[in-house]
């Protein structure tokens, strides 16, 4: 026994089914196409994102490390001070 939708598959198509279905395919293709263009720019803001942060991370990194060194000198300088002017310092590191 054939089934009904090999009588289905073997009919030839209407030029208006042919058309529907035609005018179907682009709207779904041109839907797709935008799709895929809003991810590809939210991909791009990501990146760009990303990397400020990431600049804005090493900027921080390196200012964190200058005023390290700023405060290691001014408490080696403290010290000195208070080596020579004769004041006792308890010195917590």
């Amino acid at each position: 026994m054939i089934g009904p939708w090999v009588q289905w598959y073997n009919t030839p198509m209407s030029e208006d089914q042919f058309a529907k279905l035609f005018k179907y395919v682009e709207e779904f293709r041109s839907d797709v196409e935008q799709k895929f263009e809003e991810a590809k720019q939210d991909r791009a803001d990501i990146r760009g994102a990303i990397a400020e942060l990431s600049a804005q991370v090493r900027d921080y990194h390196r200012e964190m490390k200058l005023m390290s060194h700023q405060m290691d000198k001014l408490r080696a300088a403290i010290i000195q001070i208070a080596q020579e002017t004769g004041v006792k310092l308890k010195v917590e590191l």
